[in-house]
């Protein structure tokens, strides 16, 4: 899968060392679990460039391009799924919630995923999170099953890609 993606408005690219302020303030946004150290951020960034080099998949910083803004992250990742049938993420700052962001940039990941010849993908969503239930419908995927963990409900969905040539 591309390590950068556009769309009309995004840029989806790979990780820097810059961006671990950004994702320590995204983190500390989700409430309830405190802030995260920059280091610490800096350390899940080192985790994920790694991921991307090892596994071909990966989340990826969104930026708007007309600001150049650091907005949040999409992707892929194995998560609770595999790498043949990898789970899509996103996450993004309150204040780019509600402008079609998260469908941009996970429609992009979708189709970038859909040339690397795999034919379906994963979403987990608490049950609690009605955006991303809607980002989801939008994009086409469809509920699979329920299952539980220390935290609660989990939604499991899941997307059938088009058949497409694998890029090299």
């Amino acid at each position: 899968m591309p390590s950068r993606l556009e769309t009309a408005r995004l840029t989806l690219r790979p990780w820097s060392d810059s961006d671990a302020e950004g994702h320590s303030a995204l983190f500390a946004e989700r409430g309830g679990e405190g802030p995260l150290p920059v280091e610490r951020s800096r350390e899940i960034i080192a985790a994920q460039l790694a991921a991307a080099a090892s596994k071909g998949i990966a989340l990826l910083p969104v930026d708007r391009r007309d600001t150049g803004a650091f907005i949040g992250y999409c992707g892929l990742l194995v998560g609770r799924a595999s790498l043949d049938e990898p789970e899509i993420a996103y996450e993004l700052f309150r204040s780019a919630h509600g402008h079609g962001y998260a469908t941009e940039a996970a429609s992009a990941v979708l189709a970038a995923a859909s040339t690397t010849g795999r034919g379906r993908v994963w979403a987990t969503v608490r049950t609690w999170n009605a955006p991303s239930f809607r980002v989801l419908e939008k994009l086409g995927f469809e509920r699979d099953h329920v299952s539980a963990d220390d935290r609660g409900e989990l939604v499991w969905l899941t997307r059938a890609l088009p058949r497409a040539r694998r890029s090299a």
